[in-house]
């Protein structure tokens, strides 16, 4: 059963100025966070804070911050290529603001990580971090292919526009385990396969391509992520099978030297998602249960 977050005050703020400006908000009063129970940070990339409002809901009994990735929902649109370290700046700049010392994160795909790269740069800014399913390709086995998938989802994107690139990227998601050879030899998927639109309308801003291949390729500090011992947690859907993320998860896991924490559901269960399954309130269980295991 979730808290109901109905009757608390959700207060919209953005740190930065011009294309830096990152908006974001505040459930809750930070007032109340406390060093056992800091205030909670939740977010994805490109994934915007719409997507966190169920997961918000479920800790009421402490303050939650959600927020629009850089490129994203009500933050300042643009072509350019986003970095990792941009994204993790973001974050710092986000906690910083807040005034309230560290907090506990959970960052999810693009959003774990740019978590990753937050806890290297700045550790102190983060008591229990916890990354589900970020898609990092450098500890897997095919990490070349996954990487010529990646480049090739990028010239699509920029040769073709929104529709074919977002078709071949769905296709790939949907892959349960590794890209096998000549993955790249075969037809195109249709776009009007998926609902999406065939026709270029000349717009690059998705942010989704933005972001790579800077996500893909991101390569994790091992060392840095090793001396967070246990206020590191990496998860892996129990439904994700062998698709990227959760691979990537298991093997960032596996090179850190912790085993990777199972999460109900899969890459999107703490939120609706329509045609999909999800689990948002076994999925809040969890995590309340990794953030606060006495209680």
């Amino acid at each position: 059963m979730s808290d109901s977050s109905a009757a608390r005050t959700v207060v919209t703020r953005t740190v930065g100025e011009g294309d830096d400006a990152i908006t974001y908000d505040v459930h809750g009063d930070l007032a109340a966070a406390t060093a056992e129970r800091p205030a909670l940070f939740l977010f994805g990339a490109p994934m915007d804070a719409t997507g966190f409002q169920i997961l918000a809901g479920h800790f009421g009994d402490r303050p939650v911050v959600t927020y629009d990735p850089r490129g994203a929902g009500r933050n300042p649109v643009g072509t350019a290529d986003i970095t990792v370290q941009q994204h993790a700046d973001d974050l710092h700049r986000v906690i910083a603001a807040l005034g309230v010392g560290a907090v506990d994160a959970f960052g999810t795909s693009g959003g774990g990580v740019n978590l990753l790269a937050l806890i290297a740069a700045h550790p102190e800014d983060v008591r229990l971090a916890v990354v589900h399913e970020p898609p990092v390709a450098e500890f897997l086995p095919d990490r070349d292919a996954v990487l010529a998938v990646t480049a090739d989802l990028k010239r699509t994107f920029a040769d073709q526009g929104t529709g074919p690139a977002l078709a071949k990227f769905i296709q790939f998601v949907m892959l349960d385990g590794a890209v096998p050879d000549g993955y790249l030899d075969g037809p195109a998927p249709d776009p009007a396969m998926f609902g999406l639109p065939t026709e270029d309308d000349g717009s690059r801003t998705d942010p989704l391509f933005r972001n790579m291949p800077a996500i893909l390729s991101y390569v994790p500090e091992a060392e840095a992520l090793r001396a967070r011992g246990e206020r590191l947690v990496i998860a892996a859907g129990v439904e994700s099978g062998e698709t990227m993320p959760a691979r990537a998860a298991r093997a960032v896991a596996a090179v850190v030297g912790i085993p990777a924490a199972e999460f109900p559901s899969n890459h999107g269960g703490f939120t609706e998602q329509p045609g999909f399954p999800s689990d948002p309130d076994g999925f809040a269980a969890r995590l309340r249960d990794v953030l606060d295991p006495r209680a």
